[in-house]
């Protein structure tokens, strides 16, 4: 099943509605042979580079440990795939789309339907203040963490800290999180948990079998971090640059949070090929149901698009600096700007004793 853009605004015009739908509706269309030369691209060489490794370890292990480093870029790229199979386009075939999905969600450590629920409820909340916590990064406003408690303030500034942020989270996600069904998981979800779960085990006996039992071990974490590391660096990128937009009930938009509240992250060729073309996160957010590999001929050929900010690869670096949202300058801020909402209270405190 496709996804359609949720949620559609409805303080625009009937005649604005229309204008960026007719211009997504154009490039919507998914195509077989794309997205079988993307997967042979992207698998080939994944499950090349994991023979090369087995070769490697029986001379020195520290060979195969390059080559697990290039595997995490192609778990990065694998996982487009995978996204895009559960957005329903990535192929014209639903039922194409579901078993390229599961399979690749296997590779991916991610089980296939209950991602594809949770990314969902991502997709309709996204940029929405009152609607945070499902799908995206833990983002407090000023006024939230000034309020909260010494524990949960401490549990923020651990959340949010780069090193358990870009390592240790995407690991716990990956290994722990998706090896079980959610609270609130119906019987499809629950049996996709169960289904990945025995794909990861049929594929750890494999390529146990390959390089051995400890090698595996090491090398399939390695490849994890890195293609973790990196993949929750682009989705933190995409919703936590300068610039971005967030608003509250009923002033939240469905395009506005799209184009505005989602990054054109301009990376370097190469980079751009191996995250799939998931840089341009303003097309997608705007319609999921525009494949990876026509994102970018939908921004250069469309002139909505190409009107919007582009963040650099080292202009996003300053991304690491921002920790909460500040709802009186619209803007996200770092710990630093508390001191200039704490003091105004101070004073103000003093002069009414």
């Amino acid at each position: 099943m496709r996804t359609q853009p949720a949620l559609e605004p409805e303080n625009k015009s009937s005649h604005a509605r229309a204008a960026w739908r007719d211009i997504v509706s154009k490039y919507q269309k998914p195509a077989i042979w794309p997205g079988v030369w993307q997967i042979v691209n992207t698998l080939v060489p994944y499950a090349a580079l994991w023979y090369l490794m087995s070769l490697a370890v029986h001379v020195s292990f520290w060979l195969a440990v390059p080559l697990a480093i290039l595997a995490g870029g192609f778990v990065i790229r694998t996982f487009i795939i995978f996204h895009d199979c559960g957005h329903g386009s990535f192929f014209p075939s639903r039922k194409a789309n579901d078993i390229v999905g599961f399979i690749t969600g296997v590779l991916t450590f991610t089980p296939y339907r209950q991602w594809t629920r949770e990314h969902a409820i991502h997709h309709a909340t996204s940029g929405d203040l009152d609607r945070r916590g499902r799908g995206d990064v833990w983002t407090l406003t000023v006024q939230e963490y000034l309020e909260a408690s010494r524990w949960k303030r401490f549990a923020y500034r651990l959340a949010r800290n780069p090193f358990i942020l870009f390592c240790i989270a995407p690991v716990f996600l990956f290994l722990i999180r998706h090896r079980f069904a959610g609270a609130d998981a119906g019987p499809r979800e629950r049996r996709s948990v169960a289904w990945t779960n025995l794909g990861l085990l049929l594929l750890a006996i494999g390529l146990s079998s390959l390089v051995g039992l400890k090698a595996y071990v090491v090398l399939q974490l390695i490849v994890l971090m890195v293609g973790g590391a990196a993949g929750m660096w682009l989705f933190y990128v995409q919703h936590q640059f300068e610039d971005v937009h967030w608003q509250h009930q009923p002033e939240w938009d469905y395009a506005d949070a799209a184009l505005q509240g989602s990054s054109f992250y301009k990376l370097p060729k190469i980079l751009q090929w191996f995250s799939g073309n998931i840089g341009f996160h303003h097309i997608h957010h705007l319609s999921p149901n525009i494949p990876n590999y026509r994102l970018e001929k939908c921004h250069r050929s469309e002139p909505l698009f190409r009107a919007v900010k582009a963040v650099t690869f080292f202009s996003s670096l300053k991304s690491l600096t921002f920790r909460l949202w500040d709802e009186q300058r619209q803007k996200l801020v770092g710990y630093r700007a508390l001191r200039l909402a704490v003091i105004p209270k101070q004073n103000a405190a003093k002069r009414r004793r």
